[in-house]
């Protein structure tokens, strides 16, 4: 394990944490009867860096990565819990985690690329039985075929940042959540054929959005520019953000027991994703009359 890269991790968590817990606690309820009767030996940003340091790391089993810890790196931290007693204060984490994935920085260059991938919960034959995400997990479509679980839609500018992102049911049209996750960007959104729609393009455009998309084989063919048609070619960039967030963040796996934790595990990568010093990017890029020289 790289001590180095945990320690910039815990550094980076906790100076975001000074200044966020005092305003999240102003939010919280102050006339509630139940006060904590436990104390933690484990501070918050503690338990982010461990969530956070699984994903960049590369451990497939997070117990083994936890028993890890507690077996080589016990004095790193002030005292590590047993691992039952870390899976419950995982929840903890939760709004605190998608604070500190919101304010890392992002830069808006104006070129953007949007998707949508499935998140399975469990596989499509186990769908009946599953309960974890028997509330809110659902059947849905890819291009590769049917799942069971939900739906992650993800916006990434050409540096390979990702600029938002945000969790439906498996059977959510992809255009539904498009408004939303655009709003406060303006520039070019380059998007596959599943996003075509002339309702959703007239809405964007008004806001200072350009979504541009290839067209059907049953449309006419329309003019497009040459720069829009080359950039469309990069749209791999965020299938290979995808192919890293599953196969090296692990947002994706089947051993969830709560929806909650769920979460923090998906926010964890998405985190860990965005403190990557090297990310896939288009480079070599030149626009004439824009922020591109």
């Amino acid at each position: 394990m790289n001590v180095e890269k945990l320690v910039e991790i815990y550094y980076a968590v906790d100076e975001f944490l000074i200044k966020f817990m005092p305003y999240m606690e102003k939010q919280l309820l102050t006339n509630s009867k139940r006060k904590p009767t436990r104390t933690c030996s484990l501070t918050l940003s503690e338990i982010m860096t461990v969530l956070i340091a699984f994903h960049v790391i590369g451990f497939r089993n997070f117990k083994s990565y936890y028993i890890h810890l507690q077996q080589f790196h016990s004095s790193k931290f002030g005292k590590l819990v047993r691992y039952n007693r870390f899976i419950e204060l995982i929840q903890r984490t939760l709004v605190p985690l998608y604070c500190f994935t919101q304010s890392l920085s992002k830069t808006k260059t104006g070129c953007y690329f949007m998707d949508a991938t499935a998140i399975k919960v469990c596989h499509i034959k186990r769908a009946y039985t599953h309960r974890v995400f028997k509330s809110i997990a659902t059947k849905g479509k890819t291009s590769i075929g049917w799942f069971f679980g939900l739906k992650l839609h993800l916006i990434v500018n050409d540096l390979g940042e990702i600029m938002n992102f945000q969790l439906t049911t498996g059977k959510t049209n992809d255009r539904l959540p498009v408004e939303n996750l655009c709003k406060h960007f303006m520039g070019k959104m380059f998007a596959d054929k599943g996003y075509i729609s002339k309702d959703l393009f007239e809405k964007l455009i008004e806001k200072g959005v350009e979504l541009i998309t290839q067209i059907r084989k049953n449309m006419k063919n329309a003019f497009m520019p040459l720069w829009d048609k080359l950039m469309l070619r990069k749209r791999s960039i965020i299938e290979t953000i995808i192919d890293q967030l599953k196969n090296i963040s692990q947002i994706e796996h089947s051993r969830h027991r709560s929806i909650p934790n769920f979460l923090v595990n998906l926010i964890a990568g998405i985190t860990a994703y965005a403190l990557k010093e090297k990310k896939p990017s288009i480079t070599n890029i030149y626009m004439t009359g824009s922020q591109y020289v």
